[in-house]
């Protein structure tokens, strides 16, 4: 293997994806087993799940699907309880699963606000709670947080996710001041619009869409896998010296 190739590999890793059925967490699950990490699966959806795992043996590597709402308390504990208890330690956490809620401030419903912040934020920190203590144990781990350009930038009726997500920036930077002493690399990824199924569901109206594609200075919005990259890198030991950053992957949005 070429050294540059060593330096990317996650081979003997064990990397615990969030939101793993659809969009961005399905084709994490893929790069990263391509990369040659083992996947937990972790997402609501049984049929997705089925897909990603498939995906993973294919690649080669072992895929453990666990089916838990995240947006519960006991969902993210169930979930890092099960991998612990099967696969002993967890090396990388992706942070992946999201949900949106499109309202204006006013409009807001209380449920929503708070399922928002729920899977957004609560879940990411229960999850890096429960699986820390093996990465502070070992020394080593990777935490990489999936937030959003929309945590720097305000969007029309996108009050409960730009909090959550701007939260979940705040989060990981405490992450860093608290674990980068166990080598312990924490690093939030900021998307512009990726057309998964939920961006689809925001964006797909060109009415809606093509407004806020013109806002983009490479005039196109983005891929999962263009995101599932970042976060390989992010992952790997080329990114050893990398913590506590909120890196944009935005077209150059946040440019502008």
């Amino acid at each position: 293997m070429a050294e540059f190739t060593e330096r990317f590999s996650l081979t003997g890793k064990k990397a615990l994806v969030t939101g793993a059925s659809k969009g961005i967490g399905a084709e994490l699950c893929r790069v990263l087993a391509d990369a040659g990490a083992d996947i937990v699966a972790v997402a609501r959806e049984p049929k997705g799940l089925r897909e990603a795992k498939q995906a993973v043996e294919a690649a080669g590597r072992r895929c453990l699907v666990i089916e838990a709402d995240l947006a519960t308390v006991e969902g993210p504990k169930a979930a890092a309880r099960t991998a612990l208890e099967a696969w002993g330690a967890i090396d990388i956490l992706v942070n992946n699963a999201g949900t949106t809620a499109v309202e204006s401030i006013l409009d807001t419903r209380l449920e929503n606000w708070d399922r928002l912040m729920g899977v957004n934020l609560r879940a990411p920190f229960l999850l890096a709670q429960a699986l820390a203590p093996k990465m502070i144990e070992k020394r080593a781990g990777k935490i990489v947080n999936v937030s959003s350009q929309t945590s720097e930038v305000a969007l029309d009726k996108h009050a409960a996710y730009m909090a959550s997500k701007a939260g979940l920036n705040a989060l990981t930077k405490v992450m860093t001041v608290e674990w980068a002493k166990y080598n312990i690399q924490s690093n939030a990824v900021c998307p512009t619009v990726i057309m998964t199924p939920m961006g689809e569901m925001v964006w797909g109206d060109p009415k809606v869409g093509d407004p806020m594609r013109a806002k983009i200075p490479l005039g196109r919005f983005g891929k999962p896998v263009e995101i599932a990259d970042l976060v390989l890198f992010l992952a790997s030991p080329a990114s050893d010296l990398i913590t506590g950053q909120i890196i944009f992957a935005d077209g150059g949005y946040t440019a502008v």
